[in-house]
């Protein structure tokens, strides 16, 4: 019985993470599951916008600068990512744009983060070298 209930989900989860090649290239299926996977994804790692930020921070300005305003700011980025992935799950039936740039927070990694195409002002947005400053 043990045994089963351990092997039950690590089935279903492989069955589920194969990709299903489909017939239309953006049909709706794959826009479906490209807005579920990005809300998963963002939902569960959005704490991981508190050393990318720290590392950014550092890197264009100082330690000091990093450890500090890359917390804080990184601390706002990850509670907005996390938020933006449950309502990215939620909504994932609704066929829409990507709430958030970069879409996974392991993509582009020198680039900040920005929600609904918003660029912010000051230390808020930095453009990593291989963004052209535009939602994709």
């Amino acid at each position: 019985m043990r045994i089963r209930s351990i092997l039950i989900p690590i089935a279903l989860v492989t069955v589920l993470a194969v990709p299903v090649p489909s017939r239309a290239e953006d049909g709706y299926g794959k826009r479906f599951l490209d807005k579920a996977g990005h809300g998963v994804s963002n939902l569960l790692l959005g704490w991981s916008e508190i050393p990318k930020n720290m590392i950014n921070i550092s890197s264009d300005t100082n330690f000091l600068s990093g450890i500090t305003w890359g917390l804080v700011r990184g601390v706002v980025h990850g509670v907005g990512r996390t938020v933006v992935g449950a309502g990215e799950l939620i909504s994932s039936p609704i066929p829409t744009n990507e709430y958030v740039t970069p879409a996974f927070v392991w993509d582009r990694l020198s680039e900040d983060t920005r929600y609904f195409g918003v660029h912010l002002p000051g230390e808020w947005t930095h453009f990593g070298p291989l963004d052209d400053g535009g939602l994709r």
